[in-house]
This record gives structure tokens, C-alpha cells and sequence, in this order.
């Protein structure tokens, strides 16, 4: 029998219950706790949710880190796009791009920090966050070749990146805020040096 509720309302219910276990992850993440530690029965109460509808929009918690973690991730894809896709000069849009992407880690740093963790012991994820990890890359990659900079592209793309990754997640668990202007300051200047040395 056809679903008499239009694909649209699916979607917007989907939305909505993601919103409310993103939102009730990060507050438990943000009260101290480790995400290794956290109970399904705990993040479905604060999200209000019942076991049973937790289980009917995710599969367990590995599948709720990842997805949540996707959605952060695109929110920050979308911010590198203006670069990648060569549209404005190339310094001001890498040092655009760097600073709302790295605003974004900032609003959901708790939920980064759990995945960066997570894929240190769980293949499973840690295979999703290279993958989420390559899309940057891959996308640095591009525009490297674009511009003709004279380094190797993919390498020189594959250490900025991860450098950024762990510069991000390092401040994070020794206590600084990723809205401190030093660190934005420190990886633009990479960047810039390594990529547009002239506007550095």
C-alpha cells in the first residue's frame, strides 16, 4: 500500500528528528561526556524520542555519528566551494572559505571531536572520515591545478588538509576555542604561503 504522507513531509520529518538528536548529542558531548560512553536510551530521551523511534531513523549510534557528522561536513563542503570552483580571486576566497569552514567546526566542535576520536578505534568510521577528509582534498586538488601553482598538487592538497583536520581537533582538546582569532590567523598563513606566496 502507497504512503498516504507526500515524500516531502518524509523529508522534513527526517530533518526535523535529525536536528533534535544532533542537538541532543552535542548537549550530552557538551556536559563532559565521551560519545563511546553515551547510551542510545539517553540521546533518544533528550532528543524526545522513544527507544523504538530512535531506532526507526538510525541503526545504532555509529550510524546517528556518522550522519550527523555528514550533515556538519556539507555544511563545510558548501563553504570551500566558492574556492574550488575558482569563482572570486584565489587569496580572498581560500581566506573566505578557510574562515567559514573553520566557524563551522567551531558551532559543532564537540560532534568533531567524537568522529576524530571514533575513527581511532572504529574502522568503520574511520574509513567514513577519510572519505569526508578526501572530498576536501580532492577538491584542494582541483584547485591547485587550476591555478597552475608549482607545487604537487594532490600531495601539497593531502597536508594541507590534514594538517588543518588535527591543527583543529588539537586546539579543541587542549582547551582553546576555535574562534580564536590565532588559529584562523596560523592556518590562512599556511595556506596563503604555501599556495599564493605573492598575497601572503
Amino acid at each position: 500500500m502507497a504512503s498516504l504522507v507526500p515524500r516531502a513531509a518524509h523529508s522534513e520529518k527526517r530533518a526535523a528528528v535529525e536536528a533534535a538528536v544532533l542537538d541532543a548529542t552535542e548537549r550530552l558531548l557538551t556536559e563532559g561526556r565521551a560519545f563511546s560512553d553515551l547510551r542510545v536510551e539517553e540521546i533518544a530521551t533528550r532528543a524526545g524520542l522513544s527507544r523504538t523511534a530512535f531506532y526507526f531513523y538510525f541503526r545504532g549510534k555509529r550510524e546517528l555519528l556518522m550522519r550527523l557528522t555528514e550533515r556538519v561536513s556539507d555544511r563545510m563542503y558548501a563553504e570551500g566551494e566558492a574556492w574550488w570552483t575558482d569563482e572570486g580571486e584565489g587569496p580572498e576566497a581560500l581566506t573566505t572559505a578557510l574562515e567559514r569552514a573553520v566557524g563551522v567546526w567551531a558551532e559543532h566542535g564537540v560532534l568533531m571531536r567524537a568522529t576524530v576520536e571514533a575513527s581511532a578505534y572504529d574502522d568503520v568510521i574511520a574509513q567514513f572520515w577519510r572519505a569526508v577528509m578526501d572530498g576536501f582534498v580532492d577538491g584542494t586538488r582541483q584547485r591547485i591545478e587550476a591555478d597552475g601553482v608549482d607545487v604537487p598538487a594532490e600531495a601539497t592538497a593531502f597536508a594541507l588538509c590534514w594538517m588543518s583536520e588535527r591543527a583543529c581537533y588539537e586546539w579543541l582538546v587542549r582547551g582553546g576555542d576555535l574562534r580564536d582569532p590565532r588559529l584562523l590567523e596560523g592556518l590562512t598563513a599556511v595556506w596563503l604561503r604555501t599556495l599564493y606566496p605573492d598575497a601572503a
